[in-house]
């Protein structure tokens, strides 16, 4: 297990501008004593505290960044570790994918209901997701069939379908033009097929800042895209765990997994549907790198901190748009 030396001294978190050191101990305090603060400069170290203590208590390393929304201005910062180290995002890019590809549909240049086929040849085998279970090849599927199961049960299949409407060379033009030059992914020999290369955990932050914004893409895509981070189906493993399904609606998310890496960044939401929180949380090097499980320490920490930083901001009002989520029901047939 590896341990950097910023996570083994609690360092790279600011609770508020200007307080880095000491802010820890008293964020702990709080935890404990205030049962959910009032201020985002409150809120902030409550969720600097959070952070602190189950990172290190998983081990490894960890980048991440996190801000609370502020009414009165521009987010406090919460967590700042390595905030700007290029690494390898995995599949929290598959949200960088999915904005270039509802880019091209917001300029009229695809639609939801396109179709794309689903060959023998361009399925993962093995991978995760759908499309590796179907068995009866070739099929043809919308391309909101392939972001949904992009976005939901991170299908890998689902990146090659989405190559084939964008291409590796377009997706990271499209991306630098958006202000992300560190959010691309790694072409290889065929131009429409790619791994999913890297990113940072500022602009994985401010990539979803933009994105509640709405200045990421149109109303109608970031509504859609929403949607589909805030499902039911969406990630469960990590912050959204140990919670009811009222508080996973208020919750977009995205995790990527590979080797020995654990990531996850999303979106929390205050009742009234806006952003309140953001976070992009990058982590490697921890014990048992082969369990792809919720029991990884990486993912046992995030679960812990999840309900958490739903807690630290729950009486914080969000900024911007407001997202409400349709109710869904389980269905028994019929």
């Amino acid at each position: 297990m590896r341990l950097n030396r910023r996570t083994a001294l609690g360092l790279g978190t600011v609770a508020t501008a200007g307080t880095v050191l000491g802010a820890a101990g008293t964020a702990s305090a709080a935890e404990t004593t205030e049962a959910s603060p009032t201020t985002p400069a409150r809120a902030a170290r409550r969720v600097a505290s959070v952070f602190t203590k189950h990172s290190a208590a998983a081990g490894g390393n960890w980048q991440a960044y996190v801000s609370v929304a502020d009414p009165a201005g521009a987010p406090v910062v919460a967590v700042e570790a390595d905030a700007d180290q290029r690494i390898e995002a995995y599949s929290v890019n598959k949200i960088a994918v999915a904005t270039a590809v509802l880019d091209k549909v917001d300029r009229g240049l695809l639609t939801l209901d396109q179709q794309v086929e689903v060959s023998a040849a361009i399925v993962v085998p093995g991978g995760d997701g759908i499309f590796s279970l179907d068995g009866a090849y070739p099929s043809l599927v919308t391309i909101g069939h392939v972001l949904a199961n992009l976005l939901t049960v991170s299908d890998d299949t689902a990146v090659r379908l989405c190559g084939l409407v964008a291409p590796a060379a377009e997706i990271n033009s499209i991306l630098v033009a958006k202000g992300f030059p560190n959010t691309q992914v790694q072409p290889v020999a065929n131009p429409n097929r790619f791994f999913l290369g890297t990113s940072t955990p500022r602009e994985t932050h401010d990539l979803l800042r933009a994105l509640v914004a709405g200045t990421l893409l149109s109303p109608a895509s970031t509504t859609y895209l929403l949607g589909i981070l805030r499902s039911p189906v969406a990630f469960t493993d990590g912050i959204r765990r140990t919670m009811s399904s009222d508080e996973r609606a208020r919750i977009a998310t995205k995790a990527g997994w590979f080797g020995d890496a654990r990531h996850e960044a999303g979106v929390i939401f205050d009742r009234s549907g806006a952003a309140v929180l953001t976070y992009a949380l990058f982590a490697d090097g921890q014990a048992n790198p082969e369990d792809f499980g919720a029991t990884h320490p990486a993912v046992q920490a995030r679960a812990a901190m999840g309900p958490k930083f739903l807690a630290a901001v729950d009486r914080i009002a969000g900024v911007g748009k407001t997202f409400r989520i349709t109710a869904r029901r389980p269905s028994n047939g019929g």
